[in-house]
């Protein structure tokens, strides 16, 4: 069976479900090799050797939410809070712009003190004053404000749905469905943004098909950025004590999800470079993955944006993660891209 997919996947026919967790279930590092090399290929030929900077703003830890996995949940009484003033926000915008990142993620809990016209003054202002694109990443708001946060001049929006299996989803969140969350991604895309998701990769009670299905998911919503991470343990959570995730199997999901989506942007994500510091990076680069988002978020607040434990950079300036990051790249044979990073989708279709 191993053969016809490998033939299939060099042929760029698509994979079913049956294949993807036939794949999932490798644990040769041989056969392994070859399904990262073949993603590789892919990659090289869709997408290209530039790797795209994203420069990660996490302006408030604070949330409304109580999602089982989230060290930054509501209910954490342990996690010290804050808020980054909109003029803060807007200096280290400019921060990581004259560090050459043409695109930022704003990103934050479910925090409703940034009101709809606190934002939109924001993104003008950004828009206005710098060349750079503006991805956000603040959960779940109305279909109307989605709408005025994108007239303002934001591009992207990133908002992950963790699980494609409706069951998991509820269980893990209290405060939201999945039905309305797979709409919302809907939305974003029918308004005009190029839009992101993504999902975790060993959740308790995950399951080798539900990883087949997240797949499926991400081609079916022909998503414009996909990020696949581990899920890492956190112990002021009610999941206290589960296993996380593998790197190996983020790596696998990683793989798989630019071979079915050819196109798509692929973080190498914090959270694998967390569980493999030394080589996770870039272990993900050469298994398909395009995009990097250095921390640009002021140093005084990166320990309390506590989404899992143990998070890599917390004590590394903006320039040094910046110089870092550019130096694991090179290491690889990969080269920094210069333009916005806009997804291809969009060019192909118009």
């Amino acid at each position: 069976m191993l053969n016809e997919i490998w033939e299939k996947i060099d042929s760029e026919v698509e994979l079913n479900k049956q294949e993807l967790c036939y794949i999932l279930s490798l644990e040769d590092p041989e056969k392994l090799e070859i399904l990262y090399q073949k993603a590789d290929k892919i990659r090289k030929k869709y997408v290209g050797d530039e790797v795209h900077l994203r420069g990660l703003i996490e302006f408030s830890n604070y949330c409304r939410n109580n999602c089982l996995y989230c060290g930054i949940r509501r209910d954490n009484k342990k996690v010290r809070r804050y808020r980054m003033e909109i003029d803060e926000i807007f200096e280290t915008v400019s921060l990581a712009s004259r560090l050459g990142y043409k695109t930022v993620v704003l990103q934050s809990g479910e925090d409703m003190y940034y009101t709809l016209d606190k934002l939109t003054e924001l993104i003008k202002r950004i828009k206005n004053d710098m060349d750079i694109a503006i991805t956000l990443s603040i959960g779940e708001r109305s279909y109307e404000e989605y709408e005025k946060l994108y007239e303002a001049g934001a591009d992207r929006y990133l908002m992950r749905f963790e699980t494609s299996n409706p069951e998991l989803y509820a269980k893990l969140h209290p405060d939201s469905s999945f039905e309305n969350r797979i709409n919302i991604l809907k939305w974003l895309k029918q308004i005009g943004y190029q839009t992101g998701s993504g999902v975790m990769i060993g959740l308790p009670g995950q399951t080798i098909e539900d990883l087949a299905e997240d797949i499926l998911m991400f081609k079916k919503l022909d998503l414009d950025m996909i990020g696949v991470g581990p899920y890492i343990c956190h112990p002021d959570t009610p999941l206290a004590g589960n296993p996380g995730g593998t790197a190996e199997m983020t790596l696998k999901v990683i793989a798989l999800t630019r071979i079915v989506t050819k196109n798509t942007h692929i973080p190498a994500t914090t959270a694998l470079a967390t569980l493999r510091p030394e080589d996770g990076r870039e272990k993900a680069l050469m298994a398909g993955a395009n995009v990097i988002m250095p921390n640009v978020t002021p140093l005084k607040y990166r320990e309390h944006y506590t989404l899992y434990p143990n998070k890599i950079c917390i004590n590394e300036s903006a320039l040094q993660c910046n110089s870092c990051i550019k130096r694991r790249i090179y290491s690889i044979g990969r080269v920094i891209g210069t333009d916005y990073g806009h997804s291809l989708k969009k060019r192909e279709n118009g």
